[in-house]
């Protein structure tokens, strides 16, 4: 981890774009997790009052594929445990957050395995590469079948912000597609503030053709534990500006696992690129001391505050055309 992925990611695209064997066909309905016109029922609960019709939302799920025993390096998408993990983790609590922002679109794809990450040169990189060119592929499918020209918002988590980051420099940064991006939620992966040539860092709550980004820690996690996001682009996705400190009472709460939402629970303190948070105020708060960090919340600790800042940039970006 001593170089940067999204660098080294940007490589092997550019050398590797050949290498797309089996593409998977995303004309076909059940290769998509969520279209605007298949929301699952799990998934339609969860959303809170009207949807903007206006705009929309193409969502990259993070990695599932965590098991040190298992072999695989992707997952194939046909692989019904792993459909049902996505449909009832990620997409009921991660991509929930930005239902009433815009249409919701969110393809499977051969997600690589977490070992990819630390084994580029042996396997690792042709496994991404894999799962790219299926993000990859499943975009240009939904710019030619559905966006018709609405806005768009980019929104992912850990691999799913790698991938989409790879989605902004191929089809936005500096393209005429640039000027229908809403907004990138790209947390969870290490970013610099100048990653783009022409797409900034957004440090105000209603900005909008730009992007955010976030890592999420314990506060008083040993800062040697958070190194590889140290000094990283990064706001504060309770203020989503780079306030370097909010107070509980700012917090518009995180959607636990129960489906309860719990609001003021926690400070949180912008240092060296990482988002530090207090221990959670909630019922399960014991859970919360046996969590080495807490990245796995990056988007479900930040849900309301998510969803709230989702339809507000919607609203100024549609008010600027």
């Amino acid at each position: 981890m001593k170089h940067s992925f999204l660098l080294l990611f940007v490589l092997f695209f550019l050398i590797g774009r050949s290498q797309q064997s089996l593409k998977i066909d995303y004309s076909i309905p059940s290769n998509w997790a969520l279209t605007s016109d298949n929301y699952p029922a799990s998934f339609q609960k969860m959303i809170k009052g009207s949807v903007q019709d206006s705009v929309d939302v193409f969502y990259v799920y993070p990695t599932l594929l965590l098991d040190k025993e298992n072999p695989r390096w992707n997952i194939d998408i046909d692989d019904s445990v792993f459909r049902e993990k996505i449909i009832n983790s990620p997409i009921k609590f991660q991509a929930s957050a930005w239902a009433n922002a815009g249409k919701l679109y969110a393809p499977f794809y051969r997600q690589a395995h977490i070992r990819a990450y630390s084994n580029l040169e042996n396997g690792g990189r042709d496994s991404l590469l894999v799962a790219y060119n299926d993000v990859r592929a499943a975009f240009i499918y939904y710019l030619e079948h559905f966006n018709k020209g609405r806005g768009i918002i980019l929104a992912g988590h850990s691999q799913g912000s790698t991938h989409l980051s790879l989605l902004l420099k191929e089809f936005f940064d500096g393209k005429e597609l640039q000027k229908q991006l809403v907004a990138a939620y790209i947390p969870g992966i290490g970013f610099e503030r100048n990653e783009f040539q022409t797409i900034p860092l957004m440090i105000q709550k209603d900005q909008t053709g730009g992007f955010v980004t976030w890592n999420t820690h314990k506060k008083k996690l040993d800062q040697r534990t958070a190194k590889w996001h140290l000094g990283k682009a990064v706001i504060n996705p309770v203020t989503w500006d780079t306030t370097s400190f909010a107070a509980r009472q700012f917090h518009q709460g995180f959607l636990f696992s129960n489906e309860k939402m719990y609001v003021h629970s926690f400070n949180t303190h912008l240092k060296n690129g990482v988002v530090w948070i207090s221990t959670p105020h909630f019922p399960y708060r014991y859970l919360a001391f046996t969590m080495d960090n807490y990245h796995v919340g990056d988007v479900n600790l930040f849900w309301e505050d998510i969803r709230q800042n989702a339809i507000l940039r919607s609203t100024s970006y549609l008010q600027k055309k």
